[in-house]
């Protein structure tokens, strides 16, 4: 997802290399000989920051001490992220999840990759506003379908606690087996306090993450059904990883239209054919006729 935002601001201007890549987790990632050869070259570092890369930071701080390491998350409002309430110092990390506020990290992009070429001032200017634009389209469709979902079934609930910022941005419930890291254990207390809330707000579906193990959610399908009550796997969601390299899917875009057309699905709401690039295509259309983006 950094590099997502990185590419897109430095064009090609910057060669990008992702240390971390599909259904890989950032919570338990321990930099490999190669990739503090990767490192060692770079001319600029990127970061999600708020302690997602935990296990990284000591070697990212000592890269910090001869070359920019950028946080992109760091110029972000803190009333904007989320804290759980026994963990203040601790934001939830997993900002992408918000369109609008992951595509603003694009102007932290934009001033870091300016510091390296003061001349390439504009471009990396136009190439984060227009990335701020394909957010904000993708918030307003995120919105839009989540409303066809009945209000009684807004309750999204996952392996760890990854998606409450998409939440917040669709008005829907989060409930995570896991805590904001995958580095917690869910608890059997845990896995039945979860089974009491499916068979009593009748929840048809809970999903399973590219990058947890399943377990915990199939234990409670299991638990549901030895209490009478049918819940479904309603499918898989990206969370801390994108899809598969070459595909929609491993997209920044592609990762968010999967993951808002299998939620919105499997809770009983509807979702364009098309999805996502079918609703950008007419928006961009009933622009005054003009593509913009």
């Amino acid at each position: 997802m950094v590099a997502d935002v990185v590419s897109a601001v430095a064009g090609s201007n910057a060669t990008v290399t992702t240390l971390m890549g599909p259904g890989i987790d950032p919570h338990l990632y321990q930099a490999t000989r190669d990739d503090l050869k990767k490192l060692a070259a770079a001319d600029i570092i990127f970061q999600t920051g708020l302690d997602l890369e935990g296990r990284m930071a000591k070697v990212l701080r000592q890269f910090g001490t001869t070359k920019p390491v950028i946080e992109i998350t760091a110029d972000i409002p803190r009333d904007q992220l989320l804290v759980e309430a026994d963990s203040k110092d601790h934001p939830d990390p997993h900002v992408w999840m918000d369109p609008t506020l992951w595509s603003s990290t694009a102007d932290t992009v934009a001033v870091a990759m300016t510091k390296l070429h003061p001349d390439r001032i504009s471009e990396y200017q136009v190439n984060a506003s227009r990335y701020k634009a394909n957010g904000k389209l993708m918030a307003d469709y995120a919105r839009m379908v989540s409303q066809s979902i009945p209000r009684d079934r807004r309750i999204l609930i996952t392996s760890h606690d990854a998606f409450g910022y998409l939440g917040r941005s669709l008005d829907i419930q989060v409930r995570g087996i896991q805590g904001l890291s995958t580095e917690s254990e869910a608890g059997l207390k845990d896995i039945n306090t979860l089974v009491d809330l499916v068979v009593k707000k009748n929840i048809p579906a809970v999903f399973i993450e590219s990058t947890v193990p399943s377990r915990s959610v199939k234990a409670i399908v299991e638990g549901a059904a030895a209490r009478g009550h049918t819940v479904v796997i309603g499918g898989e969601l990206y969370s801390d990883a994108m899809g598969p390299e070459g595909t929609y899917e491993g997209t920044y875009q592609g990762m968010l239209d999967h993951n808002i057309t299998t939620i919105t699905r499997a809770l009983g709401g509807s979702v364009p054919n098309g999805g996502f690039r079918q609703f950008k295509a007419e928006s961009m259309a009933g622009s005054d006729g003009q593509s913009t983006r």
